[in-house]
């Protein structure tokens, strides 16, 4: 009995003296650098909506168009491998926009050029988009339904 409860005391006392010498997690900076990477991306993004209105575009298509050259941009950085040094430092505030999708798509892609243009690039295209496409088609038909289903029609 007294060798199980040394045991435990000493296992208890390696965690305390362990736990002390861990990093603590830089909460403020990790924040304060997914809001300005984030930021800049709804920047560039608005940018490039304000130049599509500027051009006679109406709204709606303004805004399509900045997400598909803002799409471009993020496929185009994760081929060129800034994205990654851009996710390091940004962590969510580079993952949640629509360039963090893109990234999403064309990693897997880039990581399995190795093995073809078909069972490669092609097979590993949709590995991580394919989920996030068909879970968002889904959720669009839910709530179309429940729209159709609390508003008649």
């Amino acid at each position: 009995m007294s060798d199980a409860r040394q045991a435990q005391s000493t296992a208890h006392r390696y965690r305390s003296e362990a736990q002390a010498f861990q990093p603590r997690p830089a909460y403020l900076r990790n924040a304060l650098s997914a809001y300005l990477v984030g930021g800049l991306i709804a920047v560039v993004g608005q940018l490039f909506t304000e130049y599509f209105l500027a051009a006679g575009l109406p709204t709606p298509a303004a805004g399509a168009r900045a997400a598909v050259v803002l799409v471009v941009l993020g496929a185009l950085l994760t081929g060129l491998g800034w994205y990654d040094k851009i996710a390091r430092f940004g962590g969510a505030g580079a993952a949640i926009p629509v360039t963090g999708f893109a990234n999403s798509v064309v990693a897997p892609a880039m990581e399995a050029v190795r093995e073809g243009t078909v069972m490669g690039t092609g097979a590993q295209l949709f590995t991580v988009a394919g989920p996030v496409l068909t879970y968002g088609v889904l959720a669009g038909v839910v709530v179309a339904l429940l729209r159709w289903w609390l508003l008649g029609g």
